[in-house]
């Protein structure tokens, strides 16, 4: 029973996380987990009780499950209402010591019923539970998200570019110098190994990429890079968003996810010459799998009905149902082994993603396609080696391109019929997934595209 073998963990870890905290003068700790709306919720207890907490967990309503992103709550058969009481039980290995947050640590939680069974909503439990059936088959993954994010001097409502220099620029760098070196000084002392910090495409945007890691961690360090990038920020005097878009016709936050698996050891898409497309015979049945199930993991990876103001041609998002070697405006980029690419470094970037998702749910979704499709044998079609949203319809129709949903009333509609997605989410959390997304479309309705905007920007 996962409880059971959550709390031996954390009982052989106890020594060592506690001289952490006693060492690094703690004196709380953040207990945190994603929500159906993208949203981290949150308990924290003084330091002196995780010894408790690390063993019987902290109590929280199971409500949380049907919060929509503006906090409002809705219900379904599995969701909502007043009754029922859950445990948030610490993973004591994923324990962080918050340089930016002094006298703080952070910890993500798995929730639990009060007989020890998993919550069948907790979506860490759902990635771990999916992940594990690969491990079985010998199937080991890294995964790593890049983490977008917009960054504004107005501290009310309104977004102002923080800096003015140009896209990719020195001079935004120049700008914003001190403030970038605090995030790398912050995450260097929470041991979280940092690839690259690069101003982005749109006005004020930065981009971080965080190391390759296993799926459960990546999900976990995602959760803790935005938290202390918001609070790195707040000690400039800075306000942030990872919100998908933060005006209406801006290029918006993405949140890609890239993805590597090995088998036995050997990484799937290593170089294989003689093969079609020098790819094994997995990565190719991976990736025509992921392409019959994107406008379902759009559901799960680009979960705002702000997200489809960002999923647009020409904007870099990744809008059609295709894959191509190095191709940016494919929702699948495969980076290849080359002479400066390993074959550990060869990987698929899922870039329809972005960070109003639930980080456990979208690792997760793909994991359940790579368990399905791994060894189907299938055939992808051919890749995409331009910019598909300058093609014709004539044209993407003898290419097999389609456009991915472009609402999430599709993206919902997609995941309801995934065979894939529902079998490995089962019944309760999806229904209860679906209730949230549901509730949110009805939200938005009647908004124009800047009153979607406004009442996302600050939520993510």
């Amino acid at each position: 029973m996962r409880f059971l073998e959550l709390q031996e963990q954390n009982d052989d870890l106890w020594e060592h996380v506690h001289s952490l905290i006693i060492g690094s003068s703690i004196k709380a700790v953040i207990l945190a987990y994603s929500d159906n709306a993208g949203i981290s919720r949150v308990k924290t207890i003084p330091a002196q009780r995780l010894r408790s907490a690390a063993r019987f967990g902290v109590g929280m309503s199971p409500v949380f499950d049907a919060f929509l992103f503006n906090d409002s709550i809705t219900s379904s058969e599995f969701s909502g209402g007043p009754m029922g009481e859950l445990r948030l039980l610490p993973d004591l290995s994923e324990l962080k010591v918050l340089e930016s947050s002094p006298g703080w640590a952070f910890v993500p939680v798995e929730r639990f019923k009060q007989n020890l069974e998993s919550h069948p909503l907790c979506h860490r439990q759902f990635a771990r539970r999916v992940y594990n059936s690969l491990c079985e088959d010998g199937v080991t993954s890294k995964m790593a998200f890049e983490i977008e994010w917009s960054v504004s001097d107005d501290l009310e409502d309104e977004f102002t570019p923080a800096c003015s220099g140009p896209a990719y620029s020195l001079d935004r760098v120049g700008e914003l110098d001190e403030y970038v070196l605090d995030i790398y000084n912050a995450l260097e002392v929470q041991q979280v190994g940092v690839e690259q910090i690069h101003p982005e495409y749109a006005p004020g945007q930065l981009e971080i990429s965080i190391e390759a890691t296993d799926p459960i961690r990546a999900a976990d360090l995602s959760v803790l890079v935005k938290h202390t990038i918001k609070t790195v920020s707040k000690r400039h005097g800075l306000r942030v968003s990872f919100a998908p878009v933060v005006t209406e016709d801006g290029v918006g936050n993405g949140g890609h996810l890239h993805v590597s698996l090995q088998d036995n050891g050997d990484p799937i898409f290593r170089s294989f010459p003689g093969e079609p497309y020098d790819m094994s015979s997995k990565a190719r049945s991976l990736i025509a799998g992921l392409i019959q199930e994107l406008p379902a993991l759009c559901a799960l990876g680009a979960s705002s009905p702000a997200s489809y103001l960002r999923l647009v041609p020409h904007h870099w998002a990744g809008a059609f149902r295709c894959w191509g070697i190095d191709n940016r405006e494919a929702a699948l980029r495969f980076v290849k082994e080359t002479k400066l690419v390993s074959r550990d470094g060869a990987n698929l970037e899922i870039k329809p993603f972005d960070l109003s998702s639930s980080p456990y749910l979208a690792v997760g979704g793909v994991l359940a396609v790579a368990r399905a499709y791994l060894n189907r044998g299938l055939f992808p079609p051919e890749p995409v080696v331009n910019d598909p949203g300058t093609f014709d319809e004539l044209k993407r129709k003898d290419l097999g391109v389609e456009q991915l949903p472009t609402s999430l009333e599709e993206a919902v509609a997609a995941i309801v019929n995934s065979d894939v997605l529902k079998s490995a989410l089962g019944e309760e959390l999806l229904t209860a997934f679906v209730a949230v997304k549901e509730a949110e479309i009805e939200l938005t309705r009647t908004m124009d595209a800047k009153e979607i905007v406004t009442a996302t920007r600050w939520r993510y």
